[in-house]
């Protein structure tokens, strides 16, 4: 699979060939701007699709396990309207579930916070402020987004949490270094139900439940109504197919806390 290093590696050796045949041959400079701008359109997307696993590796399913499992994940949270309610859901069909907060929502939530916990789910580290242009920061200011986060949730519960939800699903070298810093998992998902977007609920519902497998991850949002309904369905539809979802890191086998 394509990943930055190779791309940049066969990309530099295809660029001096150009300048070297462009040196002793007549031809269009332009076919040096287009082979440029290909390698940005691969960079670009490398770096906004997780499941590339282009700058470094996510967690995004795991189809070896010979359990029939999936997980479940909800970003953002947590939401002092929505968190419950999907708790609720979650409780009622006996699912466990991954939650990946964001520090600034932890610290003006703290019960609903510690909820999530008590009622046998896992967290994680969404950063701190889920800033859109979070993909830009420098190393340092990852750290920083990561690290706070981290200190809330540790005062708050103790732990220390060791799984982090890439914002927006961006990945970047940058991230990546501060990910190998203050070690965490970065882990993704290979079902985007896109509940945040304008589409109808059996659209979404449609998107997580088609060719549904072991080992899948689901990414939805505790942050709306059409999330809630959709999260009945989809547990309803699990209990149906005898599929059990449980946590990130009881499907990879990996620890959620230091």
């Amino acid at each position: 699979m394509l990943n930055f290093k190779s791309v940049n590696i066969i990309s530099s050796l295809l660029f001096i060939g150009l300048l070297l045949a462009y040196s002793f041959y007549s031809f269009s400079f332009w076919f040096i701007s287009l082979f440029l701008f290909a390698w940005f359109l691969i960079t670009v997307a490398g770096s906004s699709f997780v499941g590339w696993n282009y700058h470094y590796t996510s967690l995004n399913s795991n189809p070896k396990t010979d359990k029939n499992q999936i997980a479940i994940t909800f970003d953002d949270g947590p939401n002092p309207e929505f968190t419950p309610r999907v708790l609720a859901l979650l409780k009622k069909y006996n699912a466990k579930a991954t939650f990946f907060c964001i520090g600034k929502h932890i610290e003006m939530y703290p019960e609903i916070f510690k909820s999530i916990i008590e009622q046998g789910h896992t967290i994680g580290n969404h950063t701190y402020s889920h800033s859109t242009s979070f993909g830009f920061f420098s190393v340092e200011e990852i750290l920083e987004e990561l690290q706070k986060t981290n200190q809330i949730i540790n005062q708050l519960t103790g732990l220390d949490a060791q799984l982090y939800r890439p914002t927006f699903g961006v990945t970047n070298p940058r991230i990546k270094r501060a990910l190998q810093i203050i070690k965490l998992h970065s882990i993704g998902w290979n079902k985007r139900s896109l509940d945040t977007r304008n589409l109808s609920e059996k659209t979404i519902l449609k998107r997580v439940t088609k060719n549904l497998k072991k080992g899948d991850v689901i990414l939805l949002h505790d942050t709306s109504d059409k999330t809630i309904a959709v999260l009945e369905q989809l547990l309803l539809f699990l209990q149906q197919q005898k599929i059990t979802s449980v946590t990130i890191d009881n499907l990879f086998h990996i620890k959620a806390y230091a």
